[in-house]
């Protein structure tokens, strides 16, 4: 079923114009914030805990008889954290792949009536209609559930928000590996080779100076080869990350995971390269 939703296309138009509005918004550095670059990994999974967590012990509370503070308190904590989960989801989300987006709409669907539901459980109890307030709560907490399902789909099954290049580290052999003649690299351009099964960009600043990171993007593997190489950085073409070029160090998101970087040498005139930290 989920295989399926994947390649539906029926909510493109609708997920193209959400998309175009969440990335218009002037968000700044704060679109840095909300992706989690300061955190190293993103925000979202970190946020949707908690009303996943209050909503499931509101729900476990409803079952005691006479308990009645708890589960409102715990249901309006949920809803109070629910508001920057979803943010910070949405801002992710408009960085995906297609395929990963018509999971991810479905996803937002089901939270956001797991939400309404959870807040008509809050106003029912505030008026003393505790018997709807429980039922509300249940039927949000199932919702909640659907909508976990989904996000662990993206997570696990999708790779969303997973580090691309976390197998470079483990896919290259140490020591020193020859890349080509320096006269191959053209200067300022960055050019494409293999260390062992891996690809990797090269840039050549100088005769003397020359820099390696991992090709593949650490937010969805986009090729870094083919981006933009400027003021001493690599601009990802898929989705604007910034690494710099020196040390592989994600300088803007969305990749929340610095770019994996080689030592270099020139050696009679070529260039060979072994991946940093492994000396």
């Amino acid at each position: 079923m989920l295989d399926r939703l994947e390649r539906w296309p029926g909510a493109d138009r609708v997920i193209e114009a959400v998309q175009h509005t969440v990335r218009s918004l002037p968000l700044g550095a704060a679109r840095d914030v909300l992706h989690g670059r300061w955190l190293g990994h993103p925000v979202h999974p970190l946020l949707v805990q908690v009303p996943i967590g209050t909503w499931l012990s509101a729900t476990l509370l409803d079952m005691l008889p006479g308990v009645r503070r708890g589960p409102r308190a715990l249901t309006f904590a949920g809803l109070v954290v629910a508001v920057p989960a979803a943010v910070t989801g949405w801002a992710d989300w408009a960085e995906l792949h297609r395929q990963q987006q018509r999971v991810g709409v479905v996803h937002a669907l089901a939270n956001s009536a797991a939400v309404t539901l959870f807040a008509g459980s809050l106003v029912a109890r505030s008026r003393g209609r505790e018997t709807a307030g429980k039922a509300l709560g249940m039927a949000g907490l199932s919702l909640t559930g659907l909508g976990g399902a989904l996000g662990g789909h993206m997570a696990y099954r999708q790779a969303s928000g997973a580090n691309q290049a976390e197998y470079v580290a483990h896919a290259v052999s140490s020591g020193w590996h020859r890349l080509g003649e320096l006269a191959e690299f053209p200067l300022g351009q960055a050019a494409r080779r293999h260390v062992d099964d891996v690809p990797v960009m090269v840039v050549r600043e100088s005769d003397d100076v020359v820099h390696v990171l991992a090709d593949q993007c650490s937010h969805l593997a986009g090729p870094l080869s083919q981006g933009d190489v400027a003021d001493g950085c690599v601009r990802c073409p898929w989705h604007g990350s910034v690494f710099r070029l020196s040390d592989g160090w994600n300088l803007r998101g969305p990749a929340t995971a610095p770019q994996p970087s080689f030592d270099t040498r020139i050696t009679d005139g070529a260039v060979e390269a072994r991946l940093r930290g492994t000396g």
